[in-house]
């Protein structure tokens, strides 16, 4: 969906507050009927078990939020197990959302709202709602054998385990079917509707529009139109029900953020959603066609979805048989003249990495875009994490540099795109784009840009000879050089007088024709790497408000969000820091050095075991200082916070 803001931005505000909803005023509907209560943010998580509809049901409130004019930011959490055991703790999935009237950076540290649709729901996720925060539960699953499948010996709705919660037992069930019994359903065709109660009950409490919704679903079930209508039906009835039950007496908004955006025409957009139209973009703008060759993997899939869909845009997607052959496709397309893409995650550029330094030697522009996860090995398919960073760095064989870029934010993945694309065309190399399951599976609003403003990313083929020789003949050398660039030439396969050596053995420089010379492979090492090493980024934008910080912290990927969340807290409770975040990873812009020596103490905050960390001292022997989680999940706002506090300190 898009929404227009029309209002110009304006200056966020000091602290991204992620604890509990700001009051902002309360109201009585015109009538004297229930209170109406103004908030300035909420975060709510739907869970329940895999077959519940949770990420469809926090995609809709998502949609409508969007719609509606609210900053956002989105986590959906999936289980590992393709299809785990119904009710069990390793089959719960869950979606948090954080919406406001103002900028906000992250999903939320904790849920203020958490709807539990069984004990399982209930028992994964209970740790992270702080005292106070309100519990919507099912009750009609917090039966004896569901509560036994997750270690409840006597039911927590009744034993005063969540008397410092404010509990809202709902028989959601019960109501749900209660609502279809007209539809001439079966109980278990009924008892799917029930994630659109929930939601009908939230989009009342919460003021959400309903006709998206509506709309959504009589389109999602065009093909059995029974079905659509009972889900409508459900979620009219959980609205209804929010309006006349004696148990939910408040309801809230939350303002549109209109002074958060500058004016535009924005939409709701994931990071490999975002990633999938900047690669269009790129290949719209370079006027070649965009060919994917990939294999399905998580949390990268969604890319090959998605570019299937755009064949009208120019767009060729391959679903290869394995990793090997996927990337092999993509580079024989570069070969032939396209923008090439290869999608995959840690696991699959492992697989990847030999034709990795093929590209490498044949000096074509290839991009790999690399959706990291836990690892090692198949590890934790899932989940986020950061550890691909040493991997896209060395991980193949000899000396084989690849620049690097890492989007920051699930929009930023479409700037990023483009980037990785202007690299890749520029210089004919393969570049690595890192994004993470946190970018790629979660949302935020997103600006759309005008074609104007895109980069003309053209490029010029090979059409004839570029070389003379002594005795004056006119030919057509394959590894001449772009001065500036170091770039060789694209010559299309077929173009009259430009036939060439290609393969993974030495070339010559100039000639392309097989060397064993041990000078002349220093030297196309060496110009290999000034080529990488000569690539131009934009020099590192530092935030120092005050100009006098004496600490740094410097980030990379998708750590932006919760880094830039923990220094406004910080500089929110007196304290001054500075920050930097990288997107270029290779090379490091030209002033990093130089950046670096102007403070005393460099903090890192990376999901991994300290990668950038280790670049960064051996490069510009600096003490960078490592903080570090590797547990899946994306970091929490208040967490850095404490620990950018102690390094001030320290």
């Amino acid at each position: 969906m898009t929404s227009q803001v029309s209002s110009p931005a304006e200056q966020a505000e000091p602290a991204d507050q992620q604890g509990g909803p700001g009051s902002a005023g309360e109201r009585r509907t015109p009538d004297g009927g229930k209170e109406i209560r103004r908030l300035d943010r909420v975060i709510i998580r739907f869970a329940g078990d895999s077959g519940d509809g949770m990420q469809l049901t926090g995609d809709r409130f998502t949609s409508e939020t969007a719609s509606f004019g609210n900053d956002l930011s989105t986590l959906p959490n999936f289980p590992a197990e393709i299809r785990a055991p119904a009710g069990t703790l390793p089959g719960v999935s869950s979606f948090q959302l954080h919406f406001a009237d103002h900028d906000i950076l992250t999903p939320g540290d904790a849920p203020n709202v958490l709807v539990a649709m069984n004990p399982a729901a209930l028992k994964a996720n209970l740790g992270d709602v702080p005292r106070g925060a309100e519990i919507i539960v099912n009750t009609d699953e917090f039966t004896k054998r569901p509560m036994a499948k997750v270690g409840y010996e006597t039911s927590p709705l009744e034993d005063g385990s969540l008397d410092g919660y404010s509990v809202h037992p709902v028989p959601l069930t019960t109501l749900t079917i209660e609502a279809l019994k007209d539809f001439g359903l079966s109980r278990k065709e009924a008892e799917r509707s029930k994630n659109m109660f929930a939601l009908g009950l939230l989009s009342w409490m919460y003021h959400r529009p309903t006709e998206g919704t509506e709309t959504f679903l009589r389109q999602k079930f065009a093909k059995k139109p029974e079905i659509a209508e009972a889900n409508v039906a459900a979620f009219r009835a959980g609205w209804n029900f929010g309006e006349t039950t004696e148990d939910f007496a408040v309801s809230y908004e939350v303002a549109p953020a209109t002074t958060a955006f500058p004016a535009g025409t924005y939409r709701n957009i994931s990071g490999n959603l975002a990633l999938s139209y900047g690669l269009i973009a790129a290949s719209r703008q370079a006027d070649l066609p965009l060919f994917l060759g990939s294999y399905p993997i998580t949390p990268a899939s969604d890319i090959l979805h998605e570019l299937s869909r755009h064949k009208n845009f120019g767009v060729r997607t391959f679903q290869a048989e394995d990793e090997i052959a996927g990337i092999g496709a993509a580079l024989g397309a570069a070969f032939g003249g396209a923008l090439a893409v290869t999608t995959t995650s840690g696991p699959g550029v492992a697989l990847k990495s030999e034709t990795i330094g093929l590209a490498v030697s044949l000096e074509l522009p290839l991009l790999i875009v690399d959706i990291q996860r836990g690892g090692p090995s198949t590890g934790l398919p899932t989940k986020t994490e950061q550890a691909d960073l040493l991997q896209a760095m060395y991980g193949r064989n000899g000396e084989a540099p690849v620049p690097i870029v890492a989007p920051r934010t699930p929009a930023d993945c479409f700037d990023a795109a483009l980037d990785a694309a202007r690299i890749a065309l520029a210089y004919r190399t393969p570049v690595f784009l890192l994004s993470d399951g946190y970018l790629a599976n979660g949302s935020e609003p997103w600006r759309i840009p005008e074609i104007d403003d895109l980069p003309d990313l053209r490029v010029q083929f090979a059409t004839g000879p570029n070389h003379v020789q002594a005795d004056g003949t006119e030919v057509f050398w394959p590894y001449k050089r772009d001065p500036e660039t170091l770039a060789r030439p694209w010559a299309v396969p077929g173009t009259p007088g430009l036939e060439h050596r290609i393969g993974g053995i030495e070339k010559q420089d100039g000639t392309g024709n097989i060397s064993y010379d041990p000078a002349n492979h220093d030297h196309m090492v060496r110009t290999r790497q000034a080529k990488v090493d000569g690539v131009r980024v934009p020099d590192l934008e530092v935030d120092d408000p005050t100009g006098d910080a004496r600490t740094l912290v410097l980030g990379w990927g998708s750590t932006y969000g919760p880094i830039t969340a923990a220094v406004r807290r910080v500089r929110g409770a007196g304290d001054r820091i500075a920050q930097a975040h990288l997107r270029h990873l290779n090379p490091f812009p030209a002033n990093l050095g130089k950046v670096l020596e102007g403070y005393d103490k460099v903090v890192v905050p990376e999901m991994n075991l300290g990668q950038l960390a280790t670049l960064i001292r051996a490069r510009y022997l600096v003490d960078a200082r490592s903080f570090t989680q590797v547990n899946g999940m994306p970091f929490k706002a208040e967490q850095l916070a404490a620990a950018l506090k102690e390094a001030i300190d320290d």
